[in-house]
């Protein structure tokens, strides 16, 4: 895969990073049959929803997370059925409690969206967004606690 920006703010590269995948010596990259399939829902995510948010902060975004293969997904504790795994989902890094609530009031009222969900583990909180390039959006929001 050739570097390719997805938005003027986020790339494809972004979207497939992991430190997770870094450190276990795992390739997170789409299968090719998949790849063009997943390029598209990463694109439609960072359109829909990302670029969105990071022009209303007027600051750059961090996402932790975004696509995973099936190999990375398991390392990381993601359920079978996620959205990463299709390049539907990212989870966005946030400094404090402040910030946080700030980001998923903005992706509440602001942009269409499938998921969105307060994460909670005993390393720290991030918000998890998912947006569906074809289906339904269903607008929900939970919180999670790991």
């Amino acid at each position: 895969m050739t570097k390719m920006e997805l938005t003027k703010n986020f790339s494809l590269e972004e979207m497939l990073r992991s430190d997770t995948a870094k450190r276990c010596g795992i390739t997170n990259k789409p299968k090719a049959e998949e790849e063009t399939e997943v390029v598209e829902n990463l694109k439609a995510l960072c359109v829909e929803v990302l670029q969105p948010l990071r022009d209303f902060l007027g600051k750059p975004v961090v996402v932790s997370s975004g696509y995973r293969c099936r190999e990375l997904n398991e390392k990381v504790g993601g359920v079978s059925n996620s959205q990463h795994l299709t390049g539907e989902a990212a989870d966005i890094r946030v400094k404090d409690r402040h910030e946080l609530i700030e980001i998923m009031r903005f992706i509440m009222d602001e942009t269409v969206f499938d998921q969105l969900i307060r994460e909670k583990s005993a390393t720290g909180e991030w918000v998890h967004v998912s947006y569906k390039r074809n289906g339904n959006n269903r607008q929900q929001v939970f919180k999670l606690t790991r």
